[in-house]
C-alpha cells in the first residue's frame, strides 16, 4: 500500500522505509520555531533540562509578534528574555521590530521553509508551510524546547484526507473562501489529527497566497497539517525566496485517504464564518444584513502583497463608511515595502484606513484593534472564538479582504461585486 505525501515526508525524516497512520516516529526537525508568547516557556524547560546550546543555531528561528511592538512593561519583559537567549545562542534567525513580520508570513519570506522540510512550531499556524510542500505542524512549547535541544521530534503519523480540487475561482473569490467552505462543510474537528491534502488540477489556479492561506487555516478544521503539491508556482516562489536544497515528494497513487472530497473552485461563493466558530459559514448570498464597527485586514492568514492588493483595488477612490474603524496589518516589513512601492498604502490611507505595522496584535485580542462590548468586527484572520479579538460580547466575522474590504465602504456585511 502506498503512503500520502505526508507519510512520505515523515518517513524520509525518521530514516525508514514506510510509515503508516497511527505509528509514532521520532523525525528529524529541519527548523523550530517560536514567539514572544511560547519561546519564553520553551526556553525556560530548555534550561531546566540541562541544554546548554541549541542543536543547530541556524533551525532554530523566533520572531517575536504577538505583543510586538511591545505593548506593555510585561510584553517587554518577555521580548527582552527571548531576545538575551537567541544574542546567548547566536541565532541566525532572530527577527524583532525593524526586521520582523507575523512569523507565517515570514518564515518563507525567508527561505527557511522548502519542499521536503519537517517543521514545527509552537504555535497553532505553523501548519501555513504545507503551502510549500513541506511537513508542518504546531506543537506546544515544551516539545519546543526538546527540539531545541534535541532537533528531533516525537510524532503520530496522521492518516489523510485527500481534497481533489477543480476548475478555478471567479472574480473576488479566493483561497479563503476556500478554506471556510471546507470548514464549513466538515466542521471544526472534520480533520481531526488528519492531513488535509490538496491535489487536482485545481491546485494550479490557486496562487502561492491562496495556499498559504488555505494551509494556514488547516488547524481550524482540526488537522494535524495541510499539505499543497509541489508545482512550477511553488518552485518559482522557493527559487525567488531561498538558495536551500530541497526534495519533492508525492502522494502514491494508492495511498490511503481517509475520504476523498471533490471541490469545483468555479461553484465558490465569497463565504463568511459568522460567529463564534470558523465552520458557522454562510455565502454571501444568505449574510444578510449584519452592520460592522472594525474591519481588519492582515495577520498570518491574509497579510500577504496578494490580499493588499486585492483590498486596495476595493478601497482606491472610495471612502470608508463613516463610523466605522479599518485597521490593515501587513504580513512583513517588506510587503509593507512592496505596498509602498505599488501605491497600495496610498491607496487605502486616503481612502480612510489605518496602516500598522506587522504583528498578531488584533488577530488575538492582544492590542492594535480591540473589540468594545457589542461591537461587531470582519476580519481576514483565523478565528472567531468567544472574546477571540476583544469583549467576551464582541462578534468576529472571517471573511476575505474583498468582502472585508467592500464592508468597510458600506459598514455592513457587503458583497464585493456590489462595489
Amino acid at each position: 500500500m502506498g503512503m500520502t505525501m505526508t507519510q512520505k515526508i515523515l518517513a524520509s525524516k525518521s530514516g525508514l522505509e514506510e510509515v503508516r497512520a497511527g505509528q509514532f516516529i521520532e523525525a528529524d526537525i529541519d527548523l523550530a520555531l517560536g514567539n514572544d508568547v511560547t519561546a519564553p516557556v520553551a526556553i525556560r524547560e530548555f534550561q531546566r533540562s540541562g541544554a546548554e546550546t541549541v542543536y543547530d543555531k541556524n533551525k532554530v528561528a523566533i520572531v517575536p509578534d504577538h505583543f510586538t511592538p511591545n505593548k506593555d512593561v510585561k510584553a517587554a519583559e518577555q521580548c527582552k528574555y527571548i531576545r538575551e537567549f537567541a544574542l546567548r545562542q547566536d541565532l541566525t534567525n532572530y527577527f524583532e521590530v525593524g526586521q520582523m513580520g507575523i512569523e507565517h508570513c515570514l518564515i518563507p519570506e525567508k527561505g527557511l521553509a522548502v519542499p521536503g522540510d519537517a517543521i514545527i512550531g509552537a504555535d497553532s499556524h505553523t501548519c501555513t508551510y504545507g503551502a510549500l510542500g513541506a511537513f508542518s505542524t504546531g506543537v506546544g512549547s515544551t516539545d519546543l524546547a526538546a527540539v531545541m535541544a534535541r532537533g528531533k521530534c516525537w510524532l503520530k503519523v496522521p492518516a489523510g484526507i485527500k481534497f481533489n480540487l477543480s476548475g478555478a475561482m471567479g472574480k473576488w473569490v479566493s483561497g479563503k473562501d476556500l478554506i471556510l467552505h471546507i470548514i464549513g462543510m466538515i466542521g471544526v474537528d472534520g480533520a481531526l489529527y488528519q492531513s488535509m491534502e490538496f491535489a487536482g488540477e485545481g491546485t494550479g489556479a490557486l496562487t502561492m497566497d491562496d495556499r498559504f492561506t488555505v494551509a494556514n487555516m488547516a488547524i481550524e478544521a482540526g488537522a494535524k497539517n495541510g499539505i499543497f503539491p509541489v508545482d512550477d508556482k511553488t518552485t518559482e516562489y522557493v527559487k525567488a525566496h531561498s538558495n536551500r536544497p530541497y526534495k519533492v515528494f508525492e502522494a502514491d497513487d494508492d495511498a490511503p485517504y481517509t475520504r476523498v472530497i471533490n471541490i469545483n473552485l468555479a461553484a465558490l461563493r465569497p463565504t463568511v464564518a459568522f460567529p463564534h466558530l470558523p465552520e458557522n459559514t454562510k455565502t454571501i448570498d444568505d449574510v444578510g444584513e449584519v452592520k460592522i464597527d472594525q474591519v481588519v485586514i492582515g495577520s498570518c492568514t491574509n497579510g500577504r502583497i496578494g490580499d493588499l492588493r486585492i483590498a486596495a483595488d476595493i478601497l482606491r477612490g472610495r471612502k470608508v463608511k463613516k463610523g466605522v474603524r479599518v485597521i490593515v496589518f501587513p504580513g512583513t516589513q517588506a510587503i509593507y515595502l512592496q505596498a509602498v512601492k505599488e501605491g497600495l498604502v496610498t491607496d487605502i490611507v486616503e481612502a480612510g484606513a489605518a496602516f500598522s505595522t506587522p504583528t498578531c496584535g488584533p488577530c488575538l485580542g492582544g492590542h492594535m484593534g480591540i473589540l468594545a462590548e457589542g461591537e461587531r468586527a470582519v476580519s481576514t484572520t483565523n478565528r472567531n472564538f468567544v472574546g477571540r479579538m476583544g469583549h467576551v460580547k464582541s462578534e468576529v466575522y472571517l471573511a476575505s479582504p474583498a468582502v472585508a474590504a467592500a464592508s468597510a465602504l458600506t459598514g455592513r456585511i457587503e458583497d464585493p461585486a456590489n462595489i
